[in-house]
């Protein structure tokens, strides 16, 4: 059964309509991409189904039913702004925002240090907040997302302003998440990220549903019979099979005639003696198809 399921929801503000019949559910044990450019719709989606703007037309479910206030101390929510209190100690303001979710200050005590050790803020938490870096009001504000085991987790640019080391970090971390039943909903405009966390994706543009499923359905849905090579003694001028040579940095791209598979593709370069150190279908990037979508919609008619 889904944890959360959005059914053609719509908000206008003014004369923008900024979701447009907006549906998808998302399941226990997954993470979830909610994708789209700057102004696409994803963060009102996100603000109707955390219940801080109410839709025009359509209906959420989170945990069994509509939202409550009990539900809402189940929910983790790190939003794109930052909302740490600025001017107090690091500890004094996690311990504030775990006690709006619900948590006695005994436990919280006895969770906080440990959330403070793994990510590296122990020798920080009698700085105030303003005093700290980006990267590491990025990590408090996690932990204020994460601090009281919530059920769903709805994080938005979650590795903003990590360095790779923290951002392997947190994505250890969501993986544990995640093999632990929880349900997470991920806004991130970094591509390489969905492609190796994401379950399942929805893509939105201008308010409405351009991709929804499975990400490894959808790349392939998206693939064609291109491959990659790479070569240690370079390519013959003409290759049965081959409409287009395209030198992409270490590697050629072959672009075959219709109808020409892979596995044809392979035999003529066999034949053809041409040493390959390595061969793939080019399958495309998360990246790749993002821009593909977009601009179709954007241009329908090109």
């Amino acid at each position: 059964m889904p944890t959360i399921t959005v059914e053609k929801i719509s908000k206008t503000f003014g004369t923008t309509k900024a979701v447009n019949d907006v549906s998808f559910e998302v399941n226990p044990g997954e993470i979830f991409g909610l994708l789209g450019p700057n102004g696409s719709g994803k963060t009102t989606s996100i603000r109707i189904l955390l219940d801080i703007y109410k839709a025009d037309s359509g209906r959420v479910d989170i945990l069994g039913g509509t939202m409550d206030e009990e539900k809402k101390n189940r929910i983790g929510y790190l939003p794109e702004e930052r909302g740490l209190y600025q001017d107090v100690p690091l500890e004094t303001c996690l311990v504030y925002l775990a006690t709006l979710k619900g948590m006695k200050k005994a436990e919280i005590m006895n969770k906080l240090p440990g959330y403070l050790e793994k990510f590296d803020l122990a020798a920080h938490k009698k700085k105030k907040v303003k005093e700290l870096s980006k990267g590491m009001q990025q990590k408090a504000q996690l932990i204020a997302t994460l601090i009281h085991d919530p059920e769903v987790i709805i994080i938005d640019e979650p590795f903003s302003a990590l360095d790779p080391v923290n951002t392997q970090l947190v994505k250890d971390l969501l993986i544990e998440q995640r093999n632990a039943g929880k349900t997470i909903v991920m806004c991130t405009h970094q591509m390489n990220q969905v492609e190796m966390l994401c379950d399942r994706i929805v893509l939105i543009h201008n308010g409405r549903v351009l991709l929804y499923g499975g990400l490894q359905d959808i790349r392939e849905q998206f693939s064609t019979n291109e491959v990659l090579i790479n070569t240690g003694n370079g390519l013959p001028g003409a290759l049965p099979g081959v409409l287009e040579i395209r030198d992409e940095g270490t590697v050629k791209r072959l672009i075959p005639e219709d109808g020409v598979t892979p596995k044809q593709l392979l035999n003529s370069l066999v034949s053809a003696g041409v040493d390959l150190k390595t061969f793939e279908i080019a399958t495309p990037t998360m990246d790749e198809i993002f821009i593909k979508v977009v601009q179709e919609d954007e241009n329908p008619h090109e």
